[in-house]
């Protein structure tokens, strides 16, 4: 296999820095497919996915930690309703500026996925693919149920120092912006309708069929009422996770849709 080249960055923002990562392969193609993690997760957490999606795809690949994530600082405030359609004009947009990023593809990973239907709906001219892995696209009560479990689970002693390795001093706020958020009275009638209807480009959604936070009712939904052509994956015997479960899977899946 040729080399890949890994490079970091710190991008300044008006509420501090992100940090995000690049894999380059020796001669990259097409658009560079940029990746959103989850609630809990961060560039780290994703592993060696994105080198090995750089190293399937030819295509490069950009991670960043969200504000508040993994090694970028820490946020200011609290997120609030409407935090999941926001990325796509805070953190995406100041990444997308500062790689100088044209035309590219958004992978999204559970929120992160709703962020990158978000994405691809602000910037339809430029967005030419949607991946979304394990998305929700609306409230369900399955949703709910995974995150009431994970609470209590993360409540238990030395827990919480599983997030710690990788936010430090901001797992604890990690933690209640994704609980807080979506137990939330006002999150109840949240869903993705509106930006979908915005997205232009082709869409893939991966879905694992035992995923605890959320049944196959999310991709079908992301289906149904985006605005460009699409197809459904639903992953056999495979949770919430199918880039570390399914690694190779999904590698095959996005490489015959970038096809």
């Amino acid at each position: 296999m040729s080399k890949l080249h890994s490079h970091e960055h710190w991008i300044n923002t008006a509420q501090g820095k992100l940090f995000a990562q690049e894999w380059l392969p020796p001669q990259a193609q097409g658009a560079p497919i940029v990746l959103l993690h989850d609630s809990l997760g961060c560039v780290a957490l994703w592993r060696d996915f994105p080198a090995q999606l750089a190293q399937a795809t030819g295509h490069r690949v950009i991670a960043y930690d969200r504000l508040g994530f993994g090694r970028s600082d820490a946020h200011p405030g609290l997120l609030r309703l409407g935090f999941v359609e926001n990325e796509a004009r805070q953190g995406f947009t100041v990444l997308r500026d500062y790689f100088g990023l044209g035309d590219f593809i958004v992978f999204g990973h559970s929120v992160g996925g709703g962020m990158a239907v978000a994405c691809a709906a602000a910037f339809a001219n430029l967005c030419v693919g949607l991946i979304t892995e394990s998305a929700q696209a609306f409230v369900e009560a399955r949703t709910l149920e995974g995150i009431r479990a994970a609470d209590l689970q993360f409540a238990e002693p030395g827990q919480l120092q599983r997030l710690q390795r990788y936010h430090g001093s901001k797992a604890e706020w990690v933690l209640r912006a994704w609980v807080d958020n979506w137990l939330a009275e006002d999150f109840a009638d949240w869903n993705l309708d509106a930006m979908l209807a915005q997205v232009r480009c082709p869409l893939l959604s991966l879905h694992g069929d035992n995923d605890e936070f959320g049944s196959p009712a999310h991709p079908e939904r992301l289906l149904a009422l985006a605005g460009g052509p699409g197809r459904v994956r639903l992953l056999q015997d495979c949770g919430h996770v199918p880039h570390r479960e399914q690694a190779e899977q999904v590698l095959a899946e996005v490489v015959q849709f970038l096809q």
